[in-house]
């Protein structure tokens, strides 16, 4: 009778603990995994540094080095333009944490986009910029993004290079491609120090991964835990630390222990 509450009340326990975390994995993302054991997802490249000899077309037509490019903390997002599912809302995400982050596109950092369907042209990118732009609201970020968040497409060879560099895996499927939600992080000199994963940021880790990709500094990603620690406060448009939903938790993780412990305690023999 004994193991079977205990059975009862541990699946309970891992039940509504992972119901509390279940929304912490939007991508697969594994730090300590090698690119052979990840084939669509995001195998953290931390503190790797970009290649010299991956070219990209820009908006004006023009190929460029993404070496060249590298003179500020820059935000890479890989995404494919005509994708129906998941670029749509990241770039979103991009558009509204850069509206609302206390840095400015093209002064602190820059952002950008690389399409890594080599069959796409540069001016579906160029329509896309501007749909993403319209959906900030802040004249002076809307300005500063025209030109600190830049749309790029590139050549088969380039983008495996930029890709496996990376360490961001994705598949043909078809027409389309199934992919992560990811964005990663350099520093000026082209050295991997972040990674942002999911479709949402908020926007003190925005501003905190580019202050310290400013410095060179690699981070692990925290984002989730940050995520789940912190709602956001549409009156004060800023995020709080939810302490309601902490607190919860731990009493409930205490409330769970106190039982197991109540009903796994051995029993005292009466003494005659």
């Amino acid at each position: 009778m004994r193991n079977q509450l205990f059975y009862t009340i541990s699946t309970t326990l891992l039940l509504v603990i992972g119901s509390l975390f279940q929304g912490w994995s939007q991508t697969v993302v594994n730090p300590a995994a090698t690119d052979d054991e990840v084939e669509i997802g995001v195998v953290e490249h931390l503190d790797d540094y970009i290649p010299d000899s991956i070219f990209l077309i820009n908006e004006q037509g023009e190929q460029v080095l993404l070496a060249d490019l590298l003179d500020k903390p820059t935000v890479l997002n890989f995404v494919y333009y005509r994708c129906p599912g998941i670029c749509s809302p990241l770039m979103e995400a991009v558009a509204g944490v850069m509206d609302k982050a206390d840095v400015v596109p093209g002064e602190d950092y820059q952002v950008l986009t690389i399409s890594f369907d080599p069959g796409e042209t540069i001016d579906l990118g160029i329509r896309k910029k501007k749909n993403y732009l319209n959906l900030m609201n802040d004249s002076l970020k809307i300005e500063a993004a025209k030109t600190g968040w830049k749309f790029f497409v590139s050549d088969s060879a380039s983008i495996v290079k930029a890709t496996q560099a990376t360490g961001f895996k994705y598949i043909k499927t078809g027409n389309d491609f199934t992919h992560a939600a990811s964005l990663i992080v350099l520093s000026p000199d082209g050295k991997i120090t972040r990674y942002l994963n999911g479709l949402y940021f908020l926007p003190f880790e925005w501003k905190m991964a580019i202050v310290e990709a400013s410095k060179g500094k690699s981070g692990p990603t925290i984002n989730k835990v940050l995520r789940f620690c912190y709602s956001y406060d549409p009156e004060g448009q800023s995020y709080v630390l939810n302490v309601t939903k902490i607190s919860g938790t731990l009493i409930l993780f205490f409330a769970i222990v106190l039982l197991l412990v109540l009903v796994l305690k051995p029993k005292r023999k009466k003494s005659n």
